[in-house]
């Protein structure tokens, strides 16, 4: 290691955690908001969500029948409200004190790579890392305030897979899992740190093969 990369450390680096911050905020902050606008207008009446009836009663569920709102047209996107007791896209139903234990651990893990795994000019892993952290507290505030994650995100509705072809859960839509940006946080910041990992290790066996070089 180089005398000028023990100087800059990310975890005492200001722009390196102002690039996190505002990466965090900007993704809370779009998540939360298009959670309430959603809860608020696409079933055609504001859906109270209450915690201590989610809480008590699984089967609780305040959202009333809808249709749905074609956000692009096509048969592409529709918003749709759910109630998620599981993880992205539904995954691990009533599991809410194992998610909310994991996503907490995972937080703290996210917050020790960025700031003692990764250099002050991984820009890009920054990024990634705020993605992540977003996506994460995100879906972490619905479960700790209202009990159950707020989706409302339902791609491709009513294209159903080939051949009378069915998922194990038995549906038989091509994308049957409602998701919300949280989610799509979460898997954006994953490809933003597999992108950087991509040119890090490029980078990396570059700077091998010029010292094997010279």
């Amino acid at each position: 290691m180089t005398k000028g990369s023990c100087e800059c450390r990310t975890w005492a680096s200001a722009r390196c955690w102002a690039v996190l911050l505002v990466v965090v905020a900007i993704g809370l902050t779009a998540d939360l908001w298009t959670k309430s606008w959603a809860f608020e207008t696409v079933a055609g009446q504001p859906v109270v969500v209450s915690r201590h009836a989610l809480l008590d009663n699984p089967d609780y569920n305040p959202i009333p029948f809808h249709e749905g709102v074609v956000l692009v047209p096509g048969r592409m996107l529709n918003l749709h409200l759910v109630l998620n007791s599981g993880a992205v896209f539904g995954i691990g139903s009533e599991q809410r004190a194992f998610f909310i234990i994991f996503t907490v651990l995972a937080v703290m893990i996210a917050i020790y790579i960025f700031g003692w795994q990764t250099r002050c000019k991984s820009i890009l892993a920054h990024i990634g890392i705020g993605l992540v952290l977003a996506g994460a507290l995100g879906n972490l505030w619905d479960r700790l305030a209202l009990g159950r994650v707020r989706d409302f995100l339902h791609l491709f509705p009513d294209r159903h897979l080939p051949f009378g072809l069915n998922w194990f859960g038995g549906g038989s839509e091509v994308f049957p899992w409602v998701f919300n940006i949280a989610d799509v946080l979460l898997l954006a910041g994953m490809a933003v740190l597999l992108v950087h990992l991509h040119f890090s290790d490029q980078q990396d066996r570059s700077k091998q093969a010029q010292s094997d070089a010279s």
